[in-house]
């Protein structure tokens, strides 16, 4: 079982008057933020050798000192949970994953989850690349999107597809609405994407280490004046990427408070993106295979509610 770890960080001139908590996200960018303000407020930080609070401005020469503890292990147990299967065979699940339900079990979302019912019913036929917190997941969707994502069954197809994703030839696309009109009919967005140097729980575009990031998107439809309704092919599949992406053309998903605005006028759960259609080259066969989610019933009678086609 691993210890706790206490690290320690001198503060910089550059670093004066930076609040204690951002200073350790900026330090330690693979620790979530919440993490660091309850270790803050439980003590676990010390700067000159004192307790401190997250809002502590810093002075320079400052010694700032945080014990890291290791994760608790989350036991994942196998739930009888309904699964929505587009294709299924020896190597490989293809599902339609609802709203609201996520991929893998992590600290306040310790079941309920795809890999919850996946190990309910493929039992032991999971790939184990992952480990045991996220068995068969190749790649992963944000909660409140729905659509198709893929499951292996097994080490080789888990690397034979995982290979495909580093080298960006999986065709993955999107359909979303987005808030106002989209000028252009169709376009390119290309950018770094990486963690927001202040929000941790957010994306950003051109920050340092971002990694590459294209966005192909069209227009399938103008939406009740106020509304568009986009088609978006990722080049590249970085964390929250169509999110960031269409706020940046003053186009934010609909339903995305987080990149867009905090109030919606309907009654929603999240961000309106739906991946729609999936392909890869299958690792038995090594012949191209394509799926297509139908879009959930919210999002069709959205669309005709704003006026648009399904």
């Amino acid at each position: 079982m691993s210890e706790n770890r206490c690290t320690e960080f001198l503060v910089g001139e550059g670093d004066a008057g930076m609040r204690l908590d951002q200073f350790l996200s900026g330090r330690l960018p693979d620790v979530s933020r919440s993490y660091l303000q309850r270790q803050i407020k439980d003590g676990g930080v010390l700067v000159d050798g004192r307790a401190a609070k997250a809002g502590n401005k810093l002075k320079p020469g400052s010694a700032v000192a945080i014990t890291i503890t290791p994760p608790r292990e989350l036991e994942i147990l196998p739930q009888d949970i309904p699964l929505d299967i587009l294709y299924e065979d020896e190597d490989i699940i293809v599902l339609n994953k609802p709203k609201q339900m996520v991929v893998h079990p992590a600290p306040g979302h310790d079941s309920g989850t795809i890999v919850n019912a996946l190990l309910y019913h493929c039992r032991d036929s999971l790939s184990g690349i992952n480990g045991v917190m996220r068995p068969g997941i190749v790649h992963r969707i944000d909660q409140d999107t729905t659509g198709a994502i893929v499951a292996c069954k097994n080490d080789h197809s888990h690397r034979f597809i995982a290979a495909q994703l580093k080298e960006h030839s999986i065709t993955r696309t999107y359909h979303a609405i987005v808030h106002n009109h989209v000028k252009e009919m169709e376009g390119t967005i290309k950018s770094t994407l990486g963690r927001h140097p202040v929000d941790r729980k957010k994306m950003a575009m051109d920050v340092k280490n971002g990694k590459p990031a294209i966005t192909h998107y069209r227009v399938l439809d103008y939406l009740n004046h106020r509304y568009t309704y986009v088609s978006c092919h990722l080049e590249t599949g970085r964390t929250h990427q169509i999110r960031v992406h269409m706020a940046s053309l003053g186009n934010p998903i609909l339903g995305d408070a987080v990149y867009g605005p905090s109030k919606c006028p309907f009654h929603l759960q999240g961000q309106t993106l739906h991946a729609k259609t999936l392909g890869f080259i299958h690792p038995s066969t090594k012949k191209y295979i394509e799926f297509d989610a139908p879009l959930p019933d919210y999002f069709q009678k959205l669309l005709a509610r704003l006026g648009g086609t399904s």
